[in-house]
This record gives C-alpha cells, structure tokens and sequence, in this order.
C-alpha cells in the first residue's frame, strides 16, 4: 500500500507515523523461513505474539526467541533473549524492526490466521 505519492523521506515518514491503526499492521510483517515458505506459499506474513523468530541483523544476529510484545505504534517488536544492559547492570528489552527478523515457528492458535496460511502446519 502507498501511503504518499512523494518520494521526500520527510514526507515519507510522515506518512508512517500518522497512519491509521489497519494500515499500521501491514508495517508488521516478516519474511518466512524457507521451509514455511514451502509450506504455506507465501514469503511474508504478519508477526503475532507466540511467533519464533531468528534475528538476522545488528548485534543480536543468529538469536533466536519467543516474540514477547508486538509495539504497534513504533513498529517495533520484542523478542526474548534480545536486549540491553543499561549502566547500572539490569537488563532491558531491546525493540527489533520486524523487517530484521526471520518467522522460523508459527503460533497457530488462532484459528482465522490458520485458515488464512491454508491450513495448520
């Protein structure tokens, strides 16, 4: 979906921070490993929370965890086992672009998302 016909990032970003709350999920989706790409026919899908995910950029490459938190309003989500360690020593979730990460298991409990991928694996 085009949010602006302008090609300025300002315009751009602007366009994605004042989107309305259905335009804001389709800012949420992951690409598929290969094998539920076989699987299901499809290369992208929505992240929920239940989903395992394997990060594939920045300093957490190469982990893998639970998606804990889905943040619809920065696109951003939280992953269990990603985080920081603030200066006096405790541990802080650190939000990931959904873009960077990979769907390796999906969370299937709903039954309207099943239908939609064809099916339960």
């Amino acid at each position: 979906m085009v949010l602006t016909s302008s090609s300025q990032p300002r315009k751009q970003r602007k366009a994605r921070y004042n989107a309305p709350h259905h335009v804001r999920g389709s800012f949420l989706n992951a690409p598929l490993s290969k094998e539920l790409q076989d699987i299901h026919g499809k290369k992208c899908i929505r992240v929920v929370k239940g989903d395992t995910v394997r990060v594939l950029r920045g300093d957490e490459k190469g982990t893998t965890g639970i998606v804990d938190e889905i943040r619809t309003t920065t696109s951003k989500i939280i992953v269990h086992g990603v985080g920081s360690t603030k200066a006096d020593g405790t541990e802080v979730p650190r939000p990931v672009d959904p873009s960077k990460v990979e769907i390796t298991k999906l969370h299937l409990d709903d039954p309207r998302r099943a239908a939609k991928l064809g099916g339960a694996e």
